[in-house]
């Protein structure tokens, strides 16, 4: 859908700019998971170049049809990143990496294949040059993973969270520097309207504490009504604010 499109490629946008590319000359940048070469496409406009990779057949199909202009390669990143060190200026991956964390097949060990992914990429990228890789977490043992075998690999940064105290809008981005250790980004939205600066949002857990076996939150508990409450803002019914009574036990009456 056009809204699905145009998600991607203000991501894509995003993105590159959090690469911080040398404005004077063309870059050549890795697309990690291009699928159908949106990213690609936006890499092209600003003027760089570019080779995506992406496991699908079907989606590389659909970038040569839609004449992408760039190079396109049909592989599995968890088995490493085959191309020369220092190749490339950097690399951009939207909603891909975290796929590294589920196991497809019996021999896969996520761990494994996500340091074989970072050790490689680090190798394929220029020094002083960045990573930038947009995912979707599942929680933040996902996080901590990905985030660890990165370090692992010998990469430095961190991650850099746009909009953290959106539910729609939060997006997470794994800002990686190779050799030399930049500063991290700050995230979009993070400024407070008293212009203070709000501490960077961590991924907490918070809200899985009160589910239960089936994941979802025990009924009539804080979190269930928070939740529902959410919904129905989402489905823009008129819902009360929450407040620090929502939810709470009343004392019984005598």
């Amino acid at each position: 859908s056009s809204r699905v499109v145009e998600i991607q490629s203000q991501m894509s946008e995003r993105a590159v700019e959090l690469l911080g590319l040398p404005q004077d000359r063309p870059c050549l940048l890795l697309d990690v998971g291009c699928g159908s070469g949106l990213s690609g496409d936006y890499i092209s406009e600003e003027g760089h170049y570019w080779i995506g990779m992406d496991i699908s057949a079907a989606m590389l199909d659909v970038a040569v049809e839609r004449e992408v202009e760039g190079d396109l390669l049909l592989a599995d990143v968890g088995d490493g990143i085959p191309f020369r060190p220092g190749m490339f200026d950097g690399c951009i991956s939207i909603s891909a990496v975290q796929w590294l964390c589920n196991a497809d097949k019996k021999s896969h060990s996520p761990p494994k294949r996500l340091y074989r992914f970072f050790s490689t990429l680090y190798t394929a990228l220029a020094r002083g040059s960045r990573a930038v890789l947009q995912l979707y977490p599942e929680n933040s043992e996902q996080l901590e993973l990905i985030t660890a075998q990165a370090m692992r690999a010998g990469f430095t940064g961190g991650m850099v969270v746009d909009y953290p105290n959106s539910t729609k809008a939060k997006k997470f981005f794994l800002c990686l520097f190779v050799g030399t250790s930049g500063t991290l980004p700050k995230g979009l939205g993070t400024e407070c309207a008293d212009g203070e600066e709000m501490h960077q949002a961590k991924f907490t857990n918070e809200r899985t504490r009160f589910r239960n076996a089936k994941g979802k939150s025990v009924k009539k508990s804080r979190d269930w009504i928070l939740e529902k409450k959410e919904r129905r803002r989402r489905q823009g019914k008129e819902v009360r604010a929450d407040t620090k009574y929502t939810g709470r036990k009343r004392r019984p009456r005598f």
